[in-house]
């Protein structure tokens, strides 16, 4: 439990998403992992994120798991029930997986199979609560198990709300902090001071967040998420800093490093690298990063 290890003692943790395929070859899956092997500590599998079907979590990370490479697999309440959900969870743990995510999970009607039907059985914190109780020794049901699980879990945290929903939202991370989640991922953050509300009611010394570093493709994607994304803020000075930028896409590799370096030195957990497809551009990252 390489991530765990990283927490305890307050290291900076690196991880990269690794967005399982759809379908059965997984073989750039694999290689772009496998680039940043020893420079990435931990690979977060999404759990068909966006509701689109792809290979599952738990499978894709058994697939890197049997590359040597620490994996962390997301959960969610939207496409199990209690007993299906508890039965991964159990399978991950005997598969040598003990890094869990616990997520919300996007609405079906957003994905590619707009007639499937969310099954939310269980709620997000029941789901955390579960495998508290789980890693204890007994199911949902009370009954005690053949051996009980050992995770380090996580959840999610939405540093980049406003002022209204900001209360709630730190009722809900201590209400997760008490139900087992060691950490918590952050949305794509480009601006500190868009978050600097969040952060004076958080004690960075006792919670680890890591907050997720987007790499921006072009200008016409930060200006998506600066219009319709109200909780991740692309201030102007980005926008334009990247219209000036004469190689725009090495720029925006650029802004992702220098985003890591900074949340390094202002003393997060981590950070965790979405590269949406361009996984092969994480080791030019990680080598800015350094420097």
């Amino acid at each position: 439990m390489q991530l765990k290890k990283l927490l305890d003692s307050k290291k900076f943790a690196v991880l990269a998403e690794m967005e399982p395929p759809k379908g059965v070859d997984v073989k750039d899956m694999v290689a772009n992992a496998l680039l940043v092997k020893g420079k990435v500590d931990a690979f977060v599998l999404p759990e068909m994120s966006n509701a689109v079907m792809r290979m599952s979590s738990l499978g894709a990370a058994m697939v890197l798991k049997q590359k040597a490479l620490e994996v962390v697999i997301q959960m969610n309440c939207r496409d199990r029930n209690r007993l299906a959900l508890q039965a991964d969870l159990l399978a991950a743990h005997a598969c040598g997986i003990h890094n869990i995510m616990a997520v919300g999970g996007e609405e079906p009607s957003v994905g590619d199979h707009h007639e499937a039907k969310a099954v939310d059985d269980i709620d997000l914190l029941q789901l955390l609560q579960t495998i508290q109780k789980m890693q204890a020794g007994r199911d949902m049901a009370g009954i005690e198990l053949e051996g009980n699980p050992e995770f380090l879990v996580g959840s999610t945290a939405n540093a980049g709300l406003g002022a209204e929903a900001l209360e709630p939202e730190l009722e809900a991370l201590a209400l997760k902090k008490a139900a087992g989640a060691r950490f918590f991922v952050l949305p794509p953050v480009f601006d500190l001071a868009a978050i600097e509300p969040f952060l004076q009611k958080v004690d960075l010394s006792t919670t680890h967040l890591i907050p997720t570093v987007l790499l921006l493709k072009s200008v016409g994607m930060a200006r998506y998420i600066q219009r319709h994304l109200s909780h991740v803020a692309v201030s102007d000075s980005l926008v334009s800093r990247l219209q000036k930028a004469s190689d725009k896409e090495r720029e925006c590799i650029n802004v992702a490093a220098e985003t890591a370096g900074e949340l390094k030195r202002r003393g997060f957990s981590g950070v965790l690298f979405s590269t949406l497809g361009w996984e092969h551009k994480l080791p030019e990252i990680l080598r800015r990063m350094a420097v």
